[in-house]
């Protein structure tokens, strides 16, 4: 399953915002910084979809707030772009 997210690092608290049936918004605490925000974006992730989070990468925009994640095969790169 692949699906659009919008990150928001920074925010006071961390939560899901589903936009449509394949974009969400994803705000979480973690700045921005050596990769803090991604790894916060595959928990987050992990725990809505209630999936192990090594079954999470990003495949696009790994450096930018807007994401093409793909939950599938748990023996697949969590971060890759």
């Amino acid at each position: 399953m692949k699906f659009f997210v919008k990150v928001k690092p920074g925010a006071k608290k961390e939560e899901i915002e589903k936009v449509d049936k394949n974009r969400f918004i994803i705000f979480v605490k973690e700045p921005p910084v050596k990769g803090m925000a991604n790894e916060a974006v595959l928990r987050v992730l992990a725990e809505y979809f209630k999936v192990p989070k090594n079954q999470i990468r990003i495949i696009v925009g790994r450096f930018g707030r807007e994401k093409i994640i793909e939950i599938g095969d748990k023996n697949l790169d969590p971060v890759r772009e």
